[in-house]
């Protein structure tokens, strides 16, 4: 069982502010750092089915506009830094991101078989839920949902990282602890690894966020690769 991470009230604001917009449908972009296409309607790089064994081991991120990168250029997001991380090191991966802005559970649910169809993964780095939860979803509902992605990818031979998000309070004590708890509950029934909160350790400062005051910028996209890095890695083969 992974403990949630408690964050301070200085932590809760910019968690919420970052989640806020995420409910606003923008293009995301999927494939490579070094080669980004436009997102299909069903969320899936156009061409990026042919060969894709050849390429090594492929990492699939499945998420919202946080994993989407929203409001920057498609090599300037966490993903796309994953990308060139992985190519620095000479390693034979190729990673695929498959995240569109506004995404929520249900949408990522009625994607996913295609998305791990065309492009068989190895990993896949589910970062789904923070929608649902500002809008208020039921959280057996949301539990589900992502029970059931994990599940379909566990079935394709995928090993899964579930990246899990916090509510600001204003959301009620009730839903907020039972949204915070439901990414534990959903790794240990399904034996996943677990991020409690991808957002967790990205400070306030100005110069971290965009214009709008809610997405981090570009400059913080490291600090959130270093969330992810070390539980992803130990899905990795070496």
């Amino acid at each position: 069982m992974v403990a949630c991470i408690s964050l301070s009230r200085t932590r809760h604001r910019l968690l919420a502010a970052v989640l806020y917009l995420c409910v606003a449908a923008f293009p995301a972009t999927v494939g490579p750092a070094a080669r980004a296409a436009d997102v299909s309607p069903t969320g899936l790089a156009p061409g990026n089915d042919a060969s894709v064994k050849d390429r090594g081991t492929t990492v699939v991120v499945f998420g919202d506009s946080i994993s989407a990168g929203y409001g920057m250029s498609p090599h300037e997001g966490w993903v796309a830094l994953l990308s060139n991380q992985l190519q620095a090191q000479s390693l034979n991966y190729h990673v695929v991101n498959a995240s569109v802005s506004g995404e929520t559970t249900g949408g990522g649910r009625a994607r996913i078989n295609g998305t791990l169809e065309i492009h068989n993964p190895d990993v896949i780095v589910l970062e789904l839920g923070g929608n649902d939860g500002l809008r208020g979803y039921p959280i057996d509902n949301i539990r589900n949902n992502l029970i059931d992605m994990v599940k379909a990818s566990q079935a394709s031979g995928a090993k899964v990282l579930v990246i899990g998000m916090i509510l600001p309070p204003n959301y009620g004590r009730r839903y907020t602890r039972a949204f915070e708890g439901l990414f534990s509950d959903v790794a240990d029934r399904t034996g996943v690894a677990l991020i409690p909160a991808l957002l967790d350790g990205i400070d306030t400062a100005p110069e971290l966020l965009q214009r709008d005051g809610i997405h981090p910028t570009a400059d913080a996209q490291p600090r959130l690769l270093a969330d992810i890095w070390p539980a992803l890695k130990t899905l990795l083969p070496q």
